[in-house]
């Protein structure tokens, strides 16, 4: 196994670790979630003794789905690109995503910096075009 095998396989690890993480800040919104419903049910507010508008309730819902729907997808992704970097497969995948991943602070940060320097090498880049 060369170097730059052996660099490959420890980046498709990482990637998994950080989607491991991605998805479980994915369940955060869930809260969010959570307060809609009781806002939709008609929970009473303590200070004045009437429920909020239930449209704030909706909001609360919307956008906490919103956020956790777009949290799963960018796990999967991660999930996805840990897979192909592996096998060496699909190289503007992996490096889109790589820079995608930047946005997630720090560790996809980190990872997405690595992955790029790695993946821009041009002897790399010859291993995904033979694969």
């Amino acid at each position: 196994m060369t170097k730059d095998e052996n660099h490959l396989g420890i980046l498709s690890t990482f990637y998994y670790v950080v989607a491991a993480l991605a998805g479980i800040f994915s369940c955060m919104p869930f809260i969010h979630i959570t307060i809609g419903v009781a806002m939709l049910l008609g929970v009473m507010d303590s200070s004045t003794g009437e429920a909020p508008p239930a449209f704030l309730g909706w909001i609360f819902i919307i956008v906490g789905a919103l956020v956790s729907l777009m949290g799963f997808a960018y796990t999967v992704m991660l999930i996805l690109t840990g897979r192909f970097l592996k096998h060496r497969r699909h190289y503007t995948f992996c490096l889109v995503i790589a820079g995608m991943s930047c946005l997630f602070m720090p560790f996809g940060t980190v990872l997405g910096i690595f992955s790029i320097i790695l993946l821009s090498k041009p002897e790399l880049k010859a291993m995904f075009d033979h694969a």
